[in-house]
């Protein structure tokens, strides 16, 4: 079986990983391009051209797909019976989704037709979904609506965006495996476009946090947005990130919204539209995360503090 891998990020890792370890023939793989980071603004490379590199797999890293001869005349080259994409970051056009002899597949971090799109992880935790998942598909030309193949769920609890994607990450390396040896048995199944949920690309701004929101809400913005672009807000004209908090059933905001509330060594619990938000790790602006506990040892906060 001889497949072209597709992906870009380090969830993307564990399935490449699996498809080596299991002796799959990977003639190619496929990756976004190197980008300029850091303040010294130095190429970085992508997860997965790393560990492609360190086994000997061969790397191409074309700037689109869309109209690219050279890609195409590649790939088909190789004649591959399947393409394996995982969180490559662009949509394949139909002249490259025709190449594999069996079929591309996809896998999608979420419970398809739910959130179709570029964060699927993030807006599920956001909007409050108990469950989420991984999908392989069938790929075609539109944004993650291709025939569904299988599926496995996860309970969300109190995980935050990081810790469910490299969850999904070691689940989906197992179902795209099952997937591929179990090919010819499997029945599609189309998707239900009305049930269909977005997962639009972050934003910078969906970070900031409206503390005139509720408690609730804005927790799951915190585990959300994990990472980047992070949950933040400001005190004092500095910006501080929130990795980490709990709702505070017994302490109503009485309309203090955003004011610390209460405080004792270790924490301090913000107002919001209804109870009250502890808080337990943050990143003050300049510095490195830290618990509540270090940042109060070196910041004088009072009652009525006001964060915005």
């Amino acid at each position: 079986m001889k497949i072209i891998f597709m992906g870009t990020p380090e969830i993307a890792v564990g399935t490449l990983e699996s498809l080596y370890n299991l002796n799959y023939d990977i003639p190619l793989v496929i990756t976004r391009e190197d980008k300029p980071k850091g303040r010294g603004k130095e190429l970085s490379i992508t997860p997965i051209k790393e560990f492609a590199i360190d086994k000997g797999l061969k790397v191409y890293q074309p700037n689109k797909l869309r109209g690219n001869d050279e890609a195409i005349s590649i790939m088909k080259d190789i004649a591959p019976d399947f393409f394996v994409v995982v969180a490559y970051g662009r949509i394949l056009p139909k002249e490259i989704l025709e190449i594999p002899k069996i079929a591309p597949v996809n896998l999608h971090f979420s419970l398809l037709p739910k959130y179709r799109g570029a964060a699927p992880v993030n807006w599920a935790i956001f909007n409050g979904e108990n469950e989420t998942g991984v999908s392989t598909m069938l790929m075609d030309e539109g944004m993650d609506t291709g025939d569904i193949l299988l599926q496995e769920k996860i309970a969300i609890g109190d995980k935050n965006s990081h810790d469910i994607s490299y969850e999904l990450a070691k689940i989906g390396a197992d179902l795209t495996v099952k997937t591929l040896s179990n090919f010819n048995k499997l029945v599609s199944i189309k998707q239900i476009d009305n049930d269909s949920t977005l997962a639009p690309i972050i934003k910078k701004e969906d970070g900031i946090i409206d503390w005139s929101r509720n408690a609730v809400d804005i927790e799951r913005q915190i585990r959300a947005f994990y990472g980047w672009p992070s949950a933040y807000t400001s005190l004092n004209s500095k910006m501080i990130k929130i990795s980490k908090a709990v709702v505070v059933t017994d302490k109503l905001s009485n309309s203090r919204v955003g004011e610390i509330i209460d405080i004792d060594r270790n924490s301090f619990t913000i107002g919001t539209n209804d109870y009250g938000l502890k808080i337990l790790n943050l990143q003050p602006e300049g510095k490195k995360s830290m618990d509540t506990s270090s940042f109060l040892s070196g910041n004088k906060l009072k009652i009525g503090d006001r964060f915005v």
